[in-house]
């Protein structure tokens, strides 16, 4: 068992097997590679904490005036709860504070496929393919054993008379289950003098 070094010596770098090396038998371009690394990871956690100290003075500053707004009228409403669109007075910004629920289907989901499977099986010689592959798609699973809840959902819309495929949507309905809520925050800069508007990206990738 490889014993936990907790000092790197002065002149001494662990590597990646966690055993020490001499400064001297590492490659110049490896050390070049560890420090460049570093420096960007040092950089990073400092914009990590300074992202996190925006969003929660972000969505502290949206809960107080949502309560200053509501106050004008002598009602009281909850903090951070409840979608919010802000609008700077010229139009040209926009927030959007949003809460995005986590869905999940209870034991009512199997129902609903044994009454979908009896509808494929009875209309196999008629129905149009794309149904199936519609349903096939909705009821498959990630890797972690989950199901997509939006292809699940997606097949209330459409429009089918069987008395068993009713029953089928119906039981979805019913099985869907509110597990979480994450709430987020967005910001939009309008286009010109047009009706549309686009996101100021915050992640690194969008930028």
């Amino acid at each position: 068992m490889t014993e936990t070094i907790k000092e790197i010596p002065p002149g001494w770098m662990l590597n990646a097997r966690g055993q020490l090396e001499h400064q001297d038998n590492v490659r110049p371009i490896d050390l070049e590679r560890d420090k460049l690394v570093k420096e960007i990871v040092v950089k990073a956690k400092a914009l990590n904490g300074q992202i996190g100290d925006f969003k929660a003075a972000v969505f502290g500053d949206i809960a107080a005036f949502v309560q200053l707004s509501a106050e004008q009228y002598g009602a009281k409403v909850g903090g951070n709860k409840g979608n919010v669109t802000l609008l700077s007075f010229d139009g040209r910004f926009k927030i959007v504070r949003a809460i995005a629920e986590r869905l999940t289907f209870d034991e009512r989901l199997q129902a609903a496929k044994a009454l979908i499977d009896e509808c494929i099986t009875d209309w196999s010689q008629g129905a149009r393919p794309e149904i199936h592959v519609l349903v096939n798609d909705a009821f498959q699973v990630d890797q972690a054993g989950n199901i997509n809840t939006g292809r699940v959902l997606g097949l209330r819309r459409l429009s089918i008379e069987d008395e068993r495929w009713k029953s089928a949507m119906a039981a979805i309905g019913e099985a869907i289950q509110v597990t979480g809520s994450k709430p987020y925050v967005r910001i939009y800069e309008r286009v010109g003098d047009t009706d549309q508007y686009v996101p100021i990206p915050l992640d690194v990738a969008a930028v």
